[in-house]
């Protein structure tokens, strides 16, 4: 066997192997990923069970409005898919933004009811779910600005072009302010 075969079998097993390497790390990034966003709606699916709480707390103050407020929460069910997209969870966030609006809009008008204890329990949770939240979003955008670097970096580029890899969409940004009131 002559020297050069050698050595083009030699550069061909280091490419293979540099190319599983690649793969494999991009494997591992794009999971990570699509568990982060799995994160966000876990604690999406916790807030919206904890402002069902609240719209059951509301009905004994004022079953109008907690009968108004469960039909816009049926509406507006928070979806719990396996993977869910960004633009899933973004629309999750809009719609738990807008029930936490119209509950809170409630609870300025019966005062009682911002004094009760539970009122109180279930809102610390809600703003508590509401970190959650906004940390994992974080989170997720710090990952897919990971993964989206060893997407575009050559050579790596080579491999995940190949491979179907392309850059992941970020969470938009929220500008909404979503302070719920003291308690």
């Amino acid at each position: 066997m002559s020297v050069t075969l050698i050595v083009i079998i030699a550069v061909a097993v280091l490419l293979v192997l540099w190319g599983i390497s690649v793969q494999n790390k991009l494997v591992r990034s794009d999971e990570l990923c699509k568990n982060a966003l799995k994160q966000i709606n876990v604690q999406q699916v916790s807030r919206y069970d904890a402002l069902q709480a609240l719209v059951k707390l509301t009905r004994e103050y004022a079953s109008y409005e907690a009968d108004t407020l469960q039909k816009v929460i049926a509406e507006r069910k928070v979806t719990s898919s396996a993977v869910p997209t960004v633009a899933e969870v973004d629309a999750n966030e809009a719609a738990l933004r807008d029930i936490g609006a119209k509950l809170i809009a409630v609870a300025e008008r019966y005062p009682e009811l911002k004094a009760d204890e539970n009122y109180r329990q279930t809102m610390q949770s809600i703003e508590k779910y509401e970190e959650n939240v906004r940390l994992s979003r974080m989170t997720f955008n710090d990952t897919v600005t990971s993964f989206n670097r060893e997407v575009r970096m050559f050579p790596a580029s080579l491999i995940a072009g190949l491979l179907g890899f392309a850059p992941r969409e970020y969470l938009a940004e929220d500008t909404t302010k979503k302070d719920y009131p003291a308690i």
